[in-house]
């Protein structure tokens, strides 16, 4: 698993802000699933991890090269492109940054800093102990998120262990490194959620929906909402 450096966190500022700010695309809303029963797994939604694992065999490919999920590794892992949508398949590294809090601070985590690329409506970083979000390379020739419909607080499935779990887009990593969630998208999916020696090697699959956002970001009900809704549509147009 890899140990992050302190490059992780470099990315955030006025322009990614401004991304954060862009108007989001309206999804009807759909209930959030109730609870799944203890070891059942999670299930939010009404999308199944199978169904949409059976749309995301083999990969167009969007990135101009690959990336690594780990420092010491080599490039694999392609930015894939499908009707409505990107995904990946990678690893779970998690990201502690945003809000200090018990779980999220400088002594639970060597890499930790106090801001996130994109903020809550009020303007405060994002509270990675309590919100799943999804870390996106930081644009580079490799790839650039915005340019692909990607923008902070878009709508994203996360996958993994036939669970599904909906995220926002909410902070930018590495250039040329991906695969890494907030502590409370790695909990919930019961991955162990320690930003040092915590995460999954492999077996993560990040859909990411174009033209998405969650409103307010900080909403995980209303990720939930929008994301059923777009998985739904994933499914039909693909």
């Amino acid at each position: 698993m890899r140990r992050r450096t302190l490059a992780l966190a470099t990315a955030s500022g006025a322009a990614l802000l401004a991304a954060a700010a862009l108007p989001a695309t309206a999804q009807p809303a759909a209930p959030r699933a109730t609870p799944a029963a203890p070891g059942a797994g999670l299930q939010e939604g009404s999308v199944s991890a199978a169904d949409l694992l059976a749309k995301l065999k083999g990969c167009s490919q969007l990135s101009n090269g690959k990336y690594r999920t780990d420092e010491e590794t080599s490039a694999t892992v392609p930015v894939c492109g499908k009707n409505g949508a990107v995904f990946w398949k990678a690893d779970m590294d998690v990201d502690c940054d945003g809000q200090t809090t018990s779980k999220c601070n400088a002594d639970t985590d060597p890499w930790y800093q106090d801001d996130t690329a994109f903020r809550q409506s009020n303007g405060k970083p994002l509270n990675a102990e309590k919100l799943s979000y999804v870390v996106v390379p930081s644009s580079s020739g490799i790839w650039n998120y915005a340019s692909a419909g990607i923008k902070g607080g878009g709508v994203v499935a996360v996958i993994y262990n036939n669970q599904v779990e909906y995220a926002v887009v909410g902070d930018t990593g590495p250039d040329k490194i991906i695969g890494e969630a907030s502590y409370a998208a790695a909990k919930g999916l019961g991955i162990n959620p320690d930003p040092e020696n915590g995460g999954a090697d492999s077996g993560v699959t990040y859909v990411l929906f174009k033209n998405s956002k969650a409103s307010p970001i900080e909403s995980h009900a209303d990720a939930v909402s929008r994301g059923d809704a777009l998985a739904k549509k994933f499914l039909q147009d693909n």
